[in-house]
């Protein structure tokens, strides 16, 4: 959308610009590496409880071991604390952790 405004014999002219940004994601749901848990138990609970696909949870959960932690999941708080919950009632270590702005 743009707007002309007359003034004198020149014309200028103002352009609505849209900046697109990158979505943020204020929350992001962490799973710390244990000596209990197996591969196979946590990437069946990420696929279960974090709708990852099988891929996707066996890559979080390599780096999981070789990190110690992994962001699994970014979003809204609300939308990520029954997901903790519920990998927390599984005896996986998870916590939630509000992301920092750069």
């Amino acid at each position: 959308m743009s707007q002309r405004k007359q003034t004198g014999t020149q014309t200028k002219e103002w352009e609505d610009v849209l900046v697109a940004e990158d979505e943020q994601f204020p929350f992001s749901l962490i799973v710390w590496n244990d000596e209990v848990n197996t591969f196979d138990w946590v990437i069946q609970s990420l696929i279960e409880v974090c709708d990852h696909s099988p891929e996707q949870a066996e890559q979080c959960a390599l780096i999981i071991h070789h990190n110690g932690k992994y962001a699994v999941k970014q979003g809204e708080f609300s939308d990520l604390r029954p997901m903790c919950e519920a990998l927390l009632d599984r005896g996986i270590s998870a916590t939630l952790e509000e992301a920092v702005e750069s």
